[in-house]
């Protein structure tokens, strides 16, 4: 199988190994996810036993389950991205995908939210590995000239997951009575361990850095003057959009629920099917514009775009209809575009011995700073008396930062992967 661009581009079977792993570990990763925000409501209002508000009490603890969420992804990106720059992409990603199955399935037995805080916390540690792993390993192995469409599929995968389970909740509706069984489901990607293990090959990349640099302490290296601007950069590029996500979008099921209640128990599943399909499209669009037109351009189009749409759902979506769900589908394109675009922009501010532990300290800090984003959207809701749009509409406007400090990254269009 070949492609012809001025020269013969050979696609290996190992190459098409590497990235069914690193794709099916990132949907899984995403469908654990998206699990959260689908069985969130039922599920605390089953453990509510106050009189008051169920909205606001939901509120608050979606927002710390949601942040201890992030802070758990962004603990297990710094330690996957460690294990794999040491030890192996492959060995540590395996890891990563076990934890994350393992911790989401004990979420059935959780009694009281804090219960599942943990839950989601200790599964957090393994989804936030995931990423960095799987991106090194592809980035590395493919050619050169199919970066771009490579981080647009990575970057979609987690979407189809997303859909996945937007698909499962469909076909069963989660209820107060139901809710638990859906963590169940999560241990499922368990078994994706064993293909790896048996089939996916190591990074040669990894071992020719790995054996050069047997003393290599990576995640000091990141944070030295030399890679110092490029870290903290990819922190920034991080925060930015993963607030705008977790701090808003990742509650628009919720948002959903409380419009239209038992009246139409699908319509947060169908607005997460929605979403999903528009962010695949989104993340398979986000690289291929940063290929055509240079990274920074791409990322400023982005946030742009993403504003506005955000912006128009958020202070005109007061009614569950058609242009409601038009503009949930293009909020998921917009602001999932980002996941298309960071597999192909972080890997070139790193080099490879220190790719991994610098992807996942970028991306998975950008966690830390979200996780203030969903506390304080959590608490804009409490304070709003339940008005989810409302806070929507205030923690989209982080795309402005965006906006302007995209101009400080150097553009990395047309050059290789630095050693």
């Amino acid at each position: 199988m070949s492609n012809t661009e001025g020269h013969s581009i050979k696609i290996r079977r190992s190459h098409l190994l590497v990235l069914l792993a690193a794709f099916l570990g990132w949907l899984f990763d995403g469908f654990e996810i998206g699990l959260f925000p689908i069985v969130a409501r039922p599920a605390l209002t089953d453990m509510y036993t106050g009189s008051d508000n169920v909205d606001a009490f939901v509120g608050q603890w979606m927002g710390w389950i949601t942040a201890v969420f992030l802070l758990g992804a962004a603990a297990g990106g710094f330690v996957f991205g460690w294990f794999g720059d040491r030890f192996g992409r492959v060995k540590a990603m395996s890891a990563s995908i076990l934890t994350y199955s393992i911790f989401t399935g004990l979420g059935f037995f959780a009694q009281e939210p804090w219960h599942l805080a943990l839950f989601r916390f200790l599964a957090a540690l393994g989804m936030g590995g995931e990423w960095s792993l799987g991106v090194a390993l592809v980035m590395e192995c493919w050619p050169e000239r199919l970066r771009p469409l490579m981080a647009g599929i990575i970057g979609a995968a987690a979407n189809f997951g997303f859909l996945l389970i937007a698909a499962v909740s469909k076909a069963k509706e989660v209820t107060t009575d139901s809710w638990r069984w859906m963590w169940l489901v999560g241990i499922l990607p368990a078994m994706l361990v064993f293909f790896i293990r048996l089939f996916v090959p190591e990074s040669e990349r990894w071992k020719a850095s790995i054996s050069k640099n047997k003393n290599n302490h990576p995640l000091k290296e990141v944070f030295s003057k030399k890679l110092l601007k490029n870290t903290c950069l990819a922190i920034c590029f991080s925060s930015i959009a993963l607030i705008g996500t977790w701090g808003s979008v990742q509650w628009i099921p919720v948002w959903v629920d409380q419009m239209v209640g038992d009246t139409l128990p699908t319509a947060k599943s169908d607005v997460g099917m929605l979403s999903a399909m528009g962010a695949i499209i989104g993340c398979l669009a986000g690289p291929l514009i940063g290929g055509g037109i240079g990274r920074r351009p791409a990322f400023f189009l982005l946030c742009l775009s993403s504003l506005l749409v955000c912006g128009t759902l958020y202070r005109s979506g007061t009614e569950y209809g058609a242009t409601f769900k038009f503009l949930v589908f293009l909020t998921g394109m917009t602001t999932a575009a980002f996941y298309g675009w960071f597999p192909l922009y972080l890997p070139e501010l790193f080099p490879t011995r220190s790719r991994a532990t610098g992807q996942g300290v970028g991306y998975n800090s950008g966690r830390i700073f979200a996780a203030f984003g969903a506390i304080a959207g959590g608490q804009l809701v409490a304070a709003f008396d339940g008005d989810y749009a409302r806070m929507g509409s205030m923690i989209t406007l982080i795309y402005l930062g965006g906006m302007l400090m995209i101009w400080m990254a150097p553009e990395t269009k047309g050059r290789p992967l630095p050693e």
